[in-house]
């Protein structure tokens, strides 16, 4: 069986940990991922401190996933220390890249052209175009910062900023290329409406069930709409082909609707948004 390749992402910043935005790059990458076959094995959150990128890294490196990407870090300011600490895990120093310092510069030509005077390379913008040894830098459509890509004992290593519109542009312009090269995955999804049954009566259901078929995943959720409860059921997989997902997945919903049935529960299915 193929499997799928892995993904850590590793968040970088101060706000998060403090609670004063809530992580929705890494929200909006594991879905991405998910939904390209990928599979995301963990979600790290670090603070801006070099040396706890530099150790979050390391750890993600030890376990050696095909991807490990960073989120957050990379702009001019005193606290966007991800390279740094991404040169540290390395053991690389830093170096201004020549071709990240064009792309930096053409891009405060274009600005100072906008607003009809000179925007100077000054140290903290060429702060941006300072990456690891051995880094190639990933040209930025929406904003000023490149991403980085750095290849390590068959890891790969992707640093994207964390401004949202810039994350998922670079991530859609070159990741999404990089990925559906790699990978030979699709996912595939269902979501089910279970009433008249309890979750706990459905927990040794979803098991017997499985057994017959790990290769679906089947996620219980209680809910409660106007007063009525019921259980929503998402069941998840990857195969090499839709057409090998699917009938995983209707496998899986003919057992639970037999199970459930005979139970006095009924089945419904959900119709998918969009």
């Amino acid at each position: 069986m193929v499997e799928p390749l892995k993904f850590e992402i590793l968040t970088i910043g101060n706000e998060l940990l403090i609670g004063k935005i809530l992580n929705t790059n890494a929200h909006w990458l594991a879905k991405r991922i998910t939904s390209l076959g990928g599979k995301v094995t963990r979600i790290l959150v670090v603070g801006d401190d070099v040396e706890e990128i530099a150790s979050a890294l390391k750890s993600c490196l030890e376990r050696h996933p095909d991807f490990v990407l960073t989120v957050g870090g990379l702009g001019p300011t005193f606290d966007d220390k991800t390279l740094e600490g991404v040169a540290q895990a390395l053991g690389r120093r830093l170096e201004v890249n020549e071709e990240a310092l064009e792309m930096v510069k053409a891009k405060y030509e274009a600005l100072s052209r906008l607003r009809g005077r000179k925007l100077e390379l000054t140290p903290v913008r060429v702060k941006m175009a300072t990456l690891p040894e051995g880094a190639k830098p990933i040209r930025n459509p929406v904003g000023t910062a490149p991403g980085v890509l750095i290849e390590t004992e068959g890891v790969t290593i992707i640093s994207l900023p964390g401004v949202p519109n810039e994350m998922k542009a670079i991530f859609e312009d070159f990741l999404v290329p990089m990925i559906k090269k790699r990978s030979r995955l699709v996912f595939c999804e269902k979501s089910l409406r279970v009433d008249g049954i309890y979750e706990s009566e459905l927990a040794p259901i979803i098991e017997q069930v499985l057994r017959g078929n790990p290769r679906v995943y089947v996620k219980s959720h209680p809910k409660r709409e106007e007063g009525a409860a019921y259980v929503e059921l998402h069941l998840t997989t990857s195969a090499e082909t839709l057409d090998e997902g699917m009938k995983l997945i209707e496998l899986t919903v003919s057992e639970l609707k037999r199970h459930v049935t005979e139970r006095g529960g009924r089945i419904s299915e959900i119709a998918e948004e969009g």
